[in-house]
């Protein structure tokens, strides 16, 4: 088992796991708010879906709500079938086709004068197009008793350790079981209500993670005079993906937000995360500093893109990475990373642009298939069952976050916690060191 080691002063904890010292970290954090933030809808003939809103960086949002299209389908699409929703998504910038689909669901989009509610519909040149994009549906998260494992809490924060599997805020599949459904119920606080376009916000912080929705923070602790069911809001300043175990930061005021917020801009707050790999990087250590963008052709997925920040829409994203042990041969290797930014899925698609995609990462290459024809050729023959069995309970990426550190929003004072990954993640790396296991030292530390 990986050992950690508490001093108890200050929630500080510091770790002696894969030996050397962790005292740097990922970090997170997600407040419950009251706000009059409004939604403000726009009608416009033109493909643009931005509301006038401001997010934390000055930047439009995106809304799309009573965003209006009438237009022919061009004649150069020629005989080729083209589906309903594919024409409309391309025809209205930034929009998602998920979104679209639900309007056309919805029986807003007519073809040639007539109702059309099934986003395969083929579509073809010169057909009369009028789409009227839906108003965003609400989601509500209802406060439920989900154990939590807190690391550390005070009057102004909340470290908590996220067991893989559970999703952060409630978005479209996933209204019941999130963290905030369990912070709801920790801090006493009713039912929330906001749009589906924040629960599915792509961002992460000030790179990606920084996620603000309003100012006036709710106490989770005491607080006798409630806040109305309307004006409660989840933010997340920072998230982890549903398939990563780890710690997270909750700050239960404005205050605790506001600072909070402040050194994810700056880039202060520590993040250390471990992974088990496929393969093993080369070099051992090095800087990884390629854009993450969406991928084109699947949305659930980000791709590293090397060349111009600008590119397809990428977004500079760096991470530190080295590694502490070389296991089972070389079929695998477990690595630290350290973030400079916080794309989404930086870490994994990092990984996957090294050639080396997390163990269990389905989405970015870390298939079973793929894992068990790098093990196969470097295990011994009696060993090919258990091999088998393990590969096939990966059901998740091997990433955790370990450390996590920041200044208090209130004390000032430099706090680190560390937290050791879940007994699955264990459990394969301890099978992985029983095939071959080989430590890696440096002459000198990384930054």
């Amino acid at each position: 088992m990986l050992s950690f080691h508490s001093c108890g002063c200050c929630g500080v904890s510091t770790s002696t796991a894969f030996h050397f010292q962790f005292r740097t970290s990922p970090s997170s954090s997600l407040f419950l708010y009251a706000t009059s933030y409004k939604f403000r809808s726009t009608i416009a003939r033109a493909a643009s879906g931005f509301t006038g809103e401001s997010d934390s960086d000055g930047e439009r949002k995106l809304n799309f709500s009573g965003v209006r299209l009438e237009e022919a389908v061009d004649s150069r699409v020629g005989s080729a079938k083209l589906r309903l929703d594919s024409w409309i998504s391309s025809r209205i910038n930034g929009i998602s086709r998920a979104r679209v689909q639900s309007s056309i669901k919805s029986g807003l989009v007519h073809v040639n004068g007539r109702v059309v509610d099934k986003a395969s519909f083929n579509v073809k040149a010169g057909d009369q197009i009028k789409c009227t994009i839906a108003e965003l549906q609400k989601l509500r998260a209802v406060p439920e008793n989900i154990p939590l494992d807190i690391v550390y809490e005070d009057e102004h924060v909340l470290v908590i350790n996220k067991p893989a599997h559970m999703v952060v805020h409630p978005a479209p599949g996933n209204t019941s079981g999130t963290l905030v459904n369990g912070i709801l119920h920790h801090c006493n606080l009713p039912n929330v209500e906001f749009s589906k376009e924040e629960g599915l916000s792509d961002t992460e912080d000030c790179d990606d993670e920084v996620n603000s929705y309003g100012s006036l923070a709710s106490s989770c602790e005491g607080s006798h005079s409630r806040p109305s069911m309307s004006s409660i809001r989840p933010g997340i300043v920072h998230r982890l993906d549903k398939g990563t175990s780890g710690l997270l930061v909750v700050a239960k005021d404005e205050h605790s937000h506001m600072k909070l917020s402040e050194q994810f801009k700056q880039r202060t707050i520590k993040r250390v995360y471990v992974s088990l790999t496929a393969g093993v990087p080369s070099p051992i250590s090095g800087r990884v500093d390629v854009p993450v963008g969406r991928d084109l052709n699947n949305r659930l997925r980000m791709t590293a893109v090397a060349g111009p920040v600008n590119s397809r829409k990428a977004r500079h994203a760096a991470s530190r990475y080295k590694v502490i042990e070389i296991l089972a041969g070389g079929s695998c290797s477990l690595v630290e990373w350290k973030l400079e930014t916080g794309r989404t899925h930086q870490i994994r698609a990092h990984a996957k642009y090294l050639g080396v995609p997390l163990l269990g990462d389905e989405v970015y290459g870390g298939t079973k298939s793929m894992v068990l024809s790098l093990l196969r050729p470097r295990t011994p023959i009696s060993l090919h069952g258990k091999i088998v069995q393990m590969v096939s309970r990966l059901d998740r990426p091997c990433l955790h976050a370990l450390t996590l550190g920041f200044q208090h929003p209130h004390t000032g004072e430099q706090v680190h916690f560390s937290c050791e990954p879940p007994l699955d993640f264990d459990e394969i790396l301890s099978q992985l060191r029983r095939i071959g296991s080989e430590s890696v030292s440096f002459s000198k530390p990384s930054n």
